[in-house]
């Protein structure tokens, strides 16, 4: 199951892997990336000290689809998780579908090269016992389920007090928001602890700044920055992974390590805005540059060249090829996945290119084929109804394209200067169709998502009752 670890190959030549993740952080959000109003100086340091990419891509500007991606190297229209089993943009409480168990994840690829694995945070593909992180590839899971929104309300008051897990147990309901980052901080730093002696794989997928109008912190933070809570959090975040970098030199893991940190989607509309996506045009939740380009930082002491910038094309799915030849061994081949090897991106070889240059890169909305990337050019596809994040229909939209290499914030519409470009994309478009699929029309390529029967939510189990 999953890449087998060549022979001869050594475990010291083998790195550790963290991946940390963020819940709807834009790209403008942190220094490096142009922020003047958050302060991230570890963040920025990272940067710093390793590689920025800056036409790094999510598979989707909503979560539950953009995680699918990571985890499994696939659009996710082609493992049937682009919408819930309600037909949601993403996953409920008690949903009846699930990430297939029969799925090849990055965890499950990394165990079959002798590491250990642990998820901690955020995990939203299922919260159902099948498809938790224990039954994906992970030796051990510490967080929630689904996104920190989920809690009961009027409209869901059926649903269980947001839980925290450990493996597959609730050991608190409702958890408290305001300590989550830090929680996670500290279990990441026991588990690269207890960990410093064999290789591992470490997914910190944090709730915060999360999905919530008022974004969480813990009381440290709280009140601190100069841009309200979601300020507090996203600087709790940076202090965050300070911290995990500083245990990381503290073990002698630095140089053993691979770290990468990006967010799921962008920072999606509020009023006041919060978050930013500069210059990005667009927010989170659909298919703009805004929602689906993510700032990307990657480090790894001594093999990542360092205070480099990489502008080639890149997205979600390319990790979980890149991290099984990375441990020494092979991307799973009894099955297609869509994304590409960039080890030769990261580590700065002269010529390296995109291979989505040629493929494309596909942008959709749920089922909906919207845009397509190949080089520097996107064009948006023309569309009678355009499907947004609620399935909120819009309505005629014609074709347009944009440089978006040289005209990053969208301002010029060049497609009648350019038909041959406009021409070579809707043939790229059309492949992915037959093979992904398009607005009621299934690929196909597609293989199918989890399912149960009858959901049970995730509650913390009573003591047993004694006479």
């Amino acid at each position: 199951m999953g890449c087998i670890a060549n022979a001869g190959e050594t475990a010291a030549a083998r790195p550790n892997i963290i991946f940390i993740l963020l819940d709807n952080l834009g790209y403008g959000d942190v220094g490096c990336y142009g922020s003047k109003l958050h302060r991230t100086p570890h963040v920025d340091r990272m940067a710093a000290e390793g590689l920025r990419l800056t036409s790094f891509y999510s598979a989707s500007g909503v979560c539950t689809p953009s995680r699918t991606a990571l985890m499994t190297g696939c659009y996710p229209l082609r493992v049937n998780m682009h919408v819930s089993g309600s037909g949601t943009p993403v996953l409920r409480v008690m949903d009846k579908k699930g990430l297939n168990p029969s799925e090849i994840t990055i965890a499950k690829a990394l165990k079959g090269c002798g590491y250990t694995t642990m998820c901690i945070g955020k995990w939203h593909l299922g919260d159902q016992p099948p498809f938790l992180p224990t039954k994906h590839g992970f030796d051990r899971f510490f967080g929630i389920p689904y996104s920190d929104d989920m809690t009961p309300s009027k409209n869901f008051p059926n649903w269980p007090p947001l839980p925290l897990m450990r493996q597959e147990k609730v050991i608190e309901a409702p958890v408290d928001r305001d300590y989550l980052t830090k929680r996670y901080t500290e279990e990441t730093v026991r588990f690269l602890t207890e960990n410093k002696d064999r290789p591992f794989f470490l997914y910190l997928s944090h709730a915060m700044p999360g999905s919530t109008a008022r974004p969480f912190a813990s009381p440290a933070f709280q009140g601190k920055s100069r841009n309200g809570p979601y300020g507090d959090s996203v600087e709790e975040l940076d202090e965050s992974t300070g911290q995990i970098l500083a245990a990381l030199k503290k073990l002698g893991l630095d140089e053993r390590t691979l770290v990468v940190w990006t967010s799921d989607n962008g920072a999606v509309r509020r009023n006041p805005p919060q978050g930013s996506n500069a210059p990005l045009k667009g927010w989170g939740y659909d298919t703009s540059e805004g929602a689906m380009r993510m700032p990307c930082v990657v480090r790894w002491p001594g093999k990542v060249p360092a205070g480099k910038v990489c502008d080639e094309l890149c997205a979600m799915m390319d990790w979980l090829p890149t991290f099984a030849k990375l441990a020494g061994g092979e991307p799973p081949k009894d099955r297609a996945i869509d994304g590409h090897d960039i080890r030769p991106l990261l580590f700065g070889e002269p010529g390296a290119k995109s291979r989505y240059d040629e493929t494309g890169f596909f942008y959709y909305m749920m089922d909906q084929l919207q845009a397509v990337r190949a080089g520097p050019w996107k064009l948006y596809l023309p569309m009678e109804n355009k499907l947004m994040s609620l399935r909120r229909n819009q309505g005629k939209f014609p074709a347009m394209l944009y440089d978006v290499r040289s005209d990053i914030s969208e301002t010029k519409e060049v497609s009648a200067g350019h038909p041959d470009v406009v021409a070579r994309l809707i043939v790229l478009a059309d492949k992915a169709r037959e093979d992904l699929g398009d607005l009621n029309c299934p690929g196909k390529g597609q293989r199918p998502a989890g399912h149960v029967e009858n959901p049970q939510p995730q509650v913390l189990a009573l003591p047993a009752h004694r006479n």
